[in-house]
C-alpha cells in the first residue's frame, strides 16, 4: 500500500466517528486506531440520572477577599501512627480516655485507632495537659494526622 493511500485513510479515520479501521490489500494489512483524548486508565464518574436535575454548577468565584489561615496549634501535637478509625473510648458508651484539660503523663492511653479489625491503643509520648482534641469520635484518620495537642 502506498503512502498516499495510507495518509488518506488516516485522514478519513480522524475526521469520522469511527474508532478504528482495518484494511487488507493483497498481502498488506493496515490497522488504524483513533486515539482518544482520554487516557486508557482514566475512570469517568457519571452522575445518577436523579442527580442531574438538581446539579447547579457553581458560579465562578471572584478573587478571594481574604484568605483564612488555620492557626497552628501551640504545644506538642500527637499524630496518628496509622490509618484507621479514631475512638476516644474503649467501648461505645464508655468514658473517654482523656478530655480537654486532662493531665496526662508519658505512656497514658489517649485513644484507640481501629485498623483492619485490630484495636491499637495510642499512648501519650509526652507529659502535660490535653489542650485540644482534633478528631471526632468514630472518624477515619490518616497516617500523620494530628489527633491531640498537649500543652
Amino acid at each position: 500500500m502506498d503512502l498516499r493511500k495510507l495518509k488518506t485513510l488516516i485522514d478519513l479515520v480522524a475526521e469520522s466517528d469511527i474508532a478504528e479501521l482495518e484494511v487488507t490489500e493483497g498481502e498488506s494489512k493496515v490497522r488504524i486506531v483513533k486515539s482518544s483524548a482520554m487516557p486508557q486508565n482514566q475512570m469517568v464518574m457519571m452522575q445518577p440520572q436523579g442527580m442531574q436535575a438538581h446539579y447547579q454548577p457553581a458560579a465562578p468565584a471572584a478573587a478571594p477577599a481574604a484568605v483564612v489561615v488555620a492557626a497552628e496549634p501551640t504545644g506538642y501535637v500527637v499524630k496518628s501512627p496509622m490509618v484507621g478509625t479514631f475512638y476516644r473510648s474503649s467501648a461505645p458508651g464508655s468514658a473517654a480516655y482523656v478530655e480537654v484539660g486532662a493531665t496526662v503523663k508519658e505512656g497514658d492511653t489517649l485513644c484507640i485507632i481501629e485498623a483492619m479489625k485490630l484495636l491499637n491503643e495510642i499512648d501519650s509520648d509526652k507529659a502535660g495537659v490535653v489542650t485540644q482534641i482534633l478528631v471526632e469520635n468514630g472518624q477515619p484518620v490518616e497516617f500523620g494526622q494530628p489527633l491531640f495537642v498537649i500543652g
